[in-house]
């Protein structure tokens, strides 16, 4: 089975035999009307160590995504930029670390409690948030659970989440799955979402795009961006 549907970086790790049992959620996939960006945990944590193999960097920095993060800065910049540009809401998330916020020991993940201190989790310079945007600070691995984004969301008429960011497998697929649960169209943007395992990423963008979202390639979102959104504004 070839197709576009199926036209993603999961094609060389799942087999045709799966292929044709997913074959029913084939559909016409689409950005969607009345859409905002969500950029999940685009923080510096994320980016230590530098853009090597993850292998390399996790011994000294566990919690980095290495040259898969920063494989995603420019197509992600490229994102923001037709956000930007399409005037359309953005919000990003990252960790709360305050110190009485949540009891002691509780973590986002059943991983080994990651360092808490806040210029780990200051958003990188490349997307830096600017006035109008919105900050979302949560506890656990959603953005939407135990925040009040669905509220904002809805105040502001938005139908579409956009979303980018990392762990592809955990708090992105988290939020994806809320999103669609609260009644949103969600899309993911491939190339802007990374993991720190290549196969745990394309697994779960296969799985995430037939059940919850459309999985999206950057140029196109861009493309939708700058067609609907510009033309209709000017």
């Amino acid at each position: 089975m070839s197709n576009d549907f199926e036209n993603h970086c999961w094609k060389d790790v799942i087999s045709e035999e799966v292929l044709d049992l997913y074959s029913r959620y084939q559909r016409e996939v689409f950005v969607g009307p009345s859409p905002a960006l969500l950029a999940i945990d685009l923080y510096e944590l994320a980016y230590e160590g530098g853009a090597r193999p993850i292998s390399e960097v996790s011994k000294t920095f566990p919690s980095s995504c290495g040259e898969h993060a920063w494989a995603a800065i420019e197509p992600t910049e490229r994102l923001f930029a037709a956000a930007r540009a399409a005037k359309i809401p953005v919000f990003y998330t990252t960790m709360d670390v305050r110190a009485n916020s949540k009891p002691e020991g509780l973590n986002a993940t059943k991983r080994r409690a990651p360092r808490n201190d806040a210029g780990a989790y200051t958003i990188r310079s490349n997307f830096k948030p600017e006035p109008q945007d919105v900050v979302i600070c949560k506890q656990r691995a959603s953005a939407f659970f135990g925040t009040p984004l669905q509220a904002h969301l809805t105040q502001l008429g938005v139908r579409t989440v956009i979303i980018c960011g990392e762990s592809t497998s955990g708090c992105v697929r988290a939020s994806a799955v809320d999103a669609y649960s609260y009644g949103f169209h969600v899309v993911i943007v491939e190339e802007c979402c990374f993991d720190r395992s290549v196969l745990s990423h394309k697994v779960n963008l296969f799985d995430l795009h037939h059940k919850y979202a459309d999985v999206l390639h950057a140029d196109q979102v861009e493309a939708h961006l700058k067609g609907e959104y510009i033309r209709t504004a000017s």
